[in-house]
């Protein structure tokens, strides 16, 4: 079982995340590369929230394909390209992970791989076996 690690030396977390996970020496792991918001169909979803759902959706649904669930997630990052932003992805971030609290990384960046990306979301996935 991953152990999820606030120690009393660093800041407490702002939101519902992890400073660190610390897993054992056997386990399956996955590395989920970076989602956006697209369906699969190919429709780019409109609107910040929006693609962050959908990039939410995206990432759940590689870590269900490799026999995973959302709590077996340990780590995400987040690229954002519209400042000012946080509130609404820690809305659906804990609206998509539940009661889970990954280590997470959260950036705003000046762009993504095309100007209409508004988000993309990586992460990685453990289980101990």
């Amino acid at each position: 079982m991953p152990r999820y690690l606030n120690p009393p030396e660093v800041p407490h977390p702002a939101s519902r995340y992890a400073q660190g996970v610390a897993v054992g020496p056997a386990a399956k792991r996955l590395i989920i590369s970076g989602q956006i918001g697209l369906t699969a169909d190919g429709v780019l979803v409109q609107g910040l929230e929006g693609q962050m759902a959908q990039a939410f959706d995206n990432l759940l649904a590689v870590v269900a394909a490799a026999g995973l669930t959302s709590a077996d997630i340990i780590k995400t990052t987040t690229y954002v390209t519209v400042p000012d932003a946080v509130a609404i992805y820690r809305k659906i971030r804990e609206e998509k992970l539940g009661k889970g609290f990954p280590a997470a990384t959260y950036l705003q960046v000046a762009g993504l791989a095309l100007a209409e990306y508004l988000v993309e979301i990586e992460g990685e996935a453990v289980r101990e076996v």
